[in-house]
């Protein structure tokens, strides 16, 4: 007899986050939520740069006085 294999939480997560996007998607094929999803990535990871370059700027500015 093997002994029960639950999922890891990483994946019980991935299981939820795939089920809700199902739920969602409704009639949006799977092509369109990529790209939804890259676009937000990218505006996101932009933000973030944005961001590390102001506290940068303002370390130096401050370092310069």
């Amino acid at each position: 007899m093997r002994p029960l294999r639950t999922k890891s939480e990483p994946n019980r997560l991935l299981d939820t986050v795939g089920d809700s996007l199902a739920a969602l998607s409704g009639g949006v094929n799977r092509s369109k939520l990529l790209k939804a999803g890259l676009i937000a990535g990218g505006v996101a990871a932009l933000t973030a740069g944005s961001a590390a370059i102001s506290s940068i700027r303002r370390r130096m500015e401050r370092n310069e006085s």
